[in-house]
């Protein structure tokens, strides 16, 4: 075991970057860091869909206890009125190609136009960052999707016009999401767009990676796409304009009442009038 003695002064948390690339846990005194220097993690660089499955590999989470729920002193109410919007998740779901990063990027520049605050989440980037340490097995999907989804919890609580665009290609895991937040706070948005079209477009050069099994558990080659159910907007990107498509979306969070603090009165938006 390495050991790094810290002087007694010195804050209780080490940036991992100052232990070494290969501590995995700290165990502390209280003036002793001691580390154990195990296998490395596995990073998604140049080739995120490739990388190693750590949270397959770990043990289960264990459920937390003596733990309890503070709510805060700003209630969301006041902080929607502070934005003049309502908090909502518009959930970008579909094959990769199918347009969801593209549209989900041009409607937040549209509602920053009209003054909205919003916040996009994108897939690619998220594994940058939050979910780094998770590969592409079922079970590294499913934990990738509900770590999102807590997030997007927040932000829609804070007032927030949450974009999420992930491919998220197992129903149960969109289900447990939207079952996480208020009715009508999820809003799922199908970009229903033909696989043949998907891989005509390929902007990754995924599709052909995967077609020349180089690439393994590819979404809509040979892992399962499970297409929504009963979507609260489907978008057919292969028929409509981008700005088209955009449009379409702003009309209904207009409608919903979601692009004014004031909630919709007997399911019509009090400010703009429509059902």
């Amino acid at each position: 075991m390495n050991t790094l003695t810290l002087a007694p002064k010195c804050p209780y948390v080490l940036p991992l970057h100052q232990m070494g690339e290969h501590a995995s846990w700290i165990y502390c005194t209280p003036r002793t860091f001691r580390y154990h220097a195990i296998i490395a993690p596995t990073r998604c660089v140049a080739a995120p869909h490739r990388v190693h499955s750590l949270a397959s590999a770990a043990a289960p989470p264990t459920a937390c206890s003596n733990i309890t729920w503070h709510e805060g002193a700003v209630k969301r109410r006041d902080k929607e009125k502070l934005l003049n919007q309502r908090g909502c998740v518009l959930w970008f779901t579909g094959l990769s190609g199918s347009g969801k990063s593209t549209v989900a990027c041009t409607l937040e520049h549209a509602l920053v136009q009209r003054g909205h605050f919003t916040t996009l989440l994108d897939g690619d980037n998220i594994r940058h960052g939050l979910n780094s340490n998770l590969g592409f097995s079922q079970v590294d999907r499913e934990e990738n999707i509900r770590r999102i989804g807590e997030v997007s919890k927040l932000l829609v609580e804070s007032g927030v016009i949450t974009l999420a665009s992930f491919i998220s290609p197992y129903e149960r895991d969109r289900a447990k999401v939207r079952s996480r937040l208020a009715p009508g706070d999820f809003i799922e948005v199908y970009m229903k767009t033909p696989l043949t079209v998907c891989e005509m477009r390929d902007p990754k050069g995924l599709y052909k990676l995967a077609r020349a099994g180089k690439l393994k558990g590819f979404t809509g080659i040979d892992d399962p796409y499970e297409a929504p159910s009963n979507a609260e907007i489907v978008l057919e990107s292969d028929k409509l304009t981008v700005e088209a498509m955009a449009a379409e979306l702003l009309i209904f969070l207009d409608s919903r009442g979601f692009l004014s603090s004031v909630p919709p009165v007997n399911g019509r938006c009090a400010q703009f009038g429509s059902s």
